[in-house]
């Protein structure tokens, strides 16, 4: 073995590379082969994949979404995938948390400080097109994810698409 051989390709080569092997993967997985945060991922994908909001947006864009109906929330560790479907209700601040209750079978308690950003990402997933929201933690990783719903065809409900695209576009830089 020599000296050459280990020395890593830096970060961005090794993420660029894994996403290469499969762009329309799960982005975690991307992030572990590559050995990067699931952020780094989101940073690289192609044009207007992936649209970051500043963590100052939190409230806005919560409180928007909360108008689309019943959305897919997700909380991906690398322990579980938890899904749960509902509409986002209204949220308070207490106690440095954002309380969330409701008639939804969404609700808890989220540390709102903790979040660096809000990325809008619209990408291939598994062959079809995939619109979400993710609420970004200061380590890369999303604190939780909003996902625009699918219809009995599995093609996106367009009324949320419209919504999500509306959203999106206002963080658009110009």
């Amino acid at each position: 073995m020599n000296a050459d051989s280990d020395v890593k390709p830096d970060r961005r080569e090794r993420a660029l590379a894994a996403l290469a092997e499969k762009p329309d993967g799960v982005v975690e997985a991307i992030a572990a082969k590559a050995e990067v945060t699931p952020a780094e991922i989101l940073e690289i994908l192609p044009g207007g994949a992936a649209v970051i909001a500043g963590k100052d947006h939190f409230l806005d864009i919560w409180s928007e979404m909360g108008t689309w109906g019943e959305v897919l929330f997700i909380v991906h560790t690398e322990d579980i995938v938890l899904e749960a479907e509902g509409s986002l209700p209204a949220g308070s601040e207490a106690h440095g948390w954002f309380n969330i209750h409701g008639d939804s079978p969404i609700g808890g308690h989220i540390r709102k400080d903790n979040c660096a950003s809000v990325t809008f990402v619209d990408r291939a997933f598994h062959g079809r097109r995939s619109c979400s929201v993710w609420f970004m933690n200061e380590k890369g990783s999303a604190m939780f994810k909003v996902f625009v719903r699918r219809d009995e065809n599995r093609e996106l409900i367009a009324e949320q698409l419209n919504k999500f695209e509306a959203l999106r576009d206002r963080y658009v830089p110009a």
